[in-house]
């Protein structure tokens, strides 16, 4: 049976060519077992008609705040206590600059500020006004408050740009609310992640770095939280905003991250190690920063970092590891020996290289472990996280507690 079976969804539907997208949404949702009740905008009415919904959904389409075939006219109470779940999709800038600033001047935002249930919504819009810091500001404003932001995805879009900015596609919906209203796969589970690149200073101005973005660390963050897990995530130096419910402690060298992972790592149950750490730092750090000269050359003498994933592996009682690849070819074979010198339960490889991987909206993960392995994508890094997640609960499953903190 669906983990959507019975379940009362709301979605709200607001104006932007990506509302046709929405039907499908709609029907997804109804096949799968769940209750669908249908709130459009007057500006969504402009793209797809309500007749639309109603057919797919099987219930009326409520456009109007103030509804007089309601309980005492009440209809946005009466659908704000009815929902398991509310989902905007697709959410406009402008729906999501008056959700942001608690605006109630139609029936989906006082919906929105009615219900206590929980909240998403999927954003969809040009790429340039997604970009533009007036929505950024908005979108954080939401997470802080707990709303889950599903998205946007990145590609092709309507108005002949391409950019992040459109909605996820219905299917991927489908899987946001399976999990939302799911089985809280981790419910009792301590998650210590690490995520983003780490800065090994050469001096006051000049560091050494990689490329990583940190959006797969921070979407397993996000995952594991709605999995009911307590999420702690070591975040080297990135822009992103911290996902609703996870307390993030920031660090830039190696070092720092292997402290802040030591000082957690006793209580955590799952360690999971996306960070991509530096290898080497300087052997030395100069106190100024250090002049060209006239020599054609420099050399850097290097000195080797903390290995904080294997270190966590060794450590009896441990947690469940879980290892991070990236890897530019011979991705099976050097993910396989990474595990195994690692000492880790499970390892993730990817691939990475000219034009791929390192901030990439979509990619792959391959997952490596005594059994064997298995893909997951192409999809979306929300995706993939999600599915990573369930993966690692079927995993815990399996052994016993005491088998997962044996040494291999």
């Amino acid at each position: 049976m669906s983990g959507l079976a019975e379940r009362r969804i709301l979605l709200g539907v607001t104006g932007g060519i990506a509302a046709y997208k929405a039907a499908e949404f709609t029907r997804l949702l109804t096949k799968a077992g769940a209750q669908v009740r249908v709130v459009m905008t007057r500006a969504a009415q402009d793209f797809v008609g309500p007749l639309t919904f109603q057919a797919l959904s099987g219930e009326k389409v409520h456009t109007d705040l103030l509804d007089p075939d309601a309980e005492a006219a009440m209809g946005h109470i009466e659908l704000a206590r009815w929902a398991d779940l509310v989902i905007v999709a697709p959410a406009s800038a402008d729906c999501i600059a008056r959700l942001a600033h608690g605006h109630a001047d139609d029936l989906l935002t006082t919906i929105c500020l009615a219900t206590e249930s929980p909240l998403a919504v999927a954003p969809a819009m040009n790429q340039v006004m997604w970009a533009h810091p007036a929505t950024a500001e908005n979108v954080e404003r939401l997470r802080t408050r707990g709303v889950t932001i599903l998205g946007p995805a990145s590609g092709d879009q309507a108005c002949g740009e391409t950019g992040s900015g459109r909605m996820r596609e219905p299917a991927e919906l489908l899987g946001d609310c399976t999990e939302l209203l799911g089985p809280r796969l981790l419910a009792g589970q301590h998650v210590l992640i690490t995520a983003g690149p780490t800065r090994e200073a050469l001096d006051p101005v000049r560091y050494l770095s990689n490329h990583s973005s940190g959006r797969m660390g921070f979407a397993i963050a996000a995952s594991a939280a709605r999995a009911g897990a307590r999420v702690t995530l070591v975040s080297g130096p990135v822009e992103r905003s911290t996902p609703a419910g996870v307390e993030r402690i920031d660090v830039d060298s190696a070092r720092a991250m292997q402290t802040a992972v030591e000082t957690h790592i006793d209580a955590a149950d799952i360690f999971i190690a996306t960070a991509a750490v530096a290898d080497y730092r300087p052997s030395e750090v100069a106190e100024r920063k250090i002049k060209k000269g006239d020599e054609d050359g420099r050399t850097l003498a290097l000195a080797r970092n903390p290995d904080i994933l294997a270190a966590v592996c060794a450590r009896s009682p441990r947690p469940y590891c879980v290892g991070f690849a990236a890897e530019t070819d011979a991705v099976a074979e050097n993910a396989q020996a990474k595990r195994r010198s690692k000492g880790a339960d499970l390892i993730c490889a990817n691939t990475v290289g000219a034009g791929i991987g390192f901030g990439d909206v979509e990619s792959t993960l391959e997952l490596f472990d005594d059994h064997g392995s298995v893909r997951l994508g192409p999809a979306d890094k929300e995706t993939l996280a999600r599915e990573l997640i369930g993966a690692i609960a079927e995993r815990l499953s399996a052994p016993s507690r005491e088998q997962r903190n044996e040494t291999p």
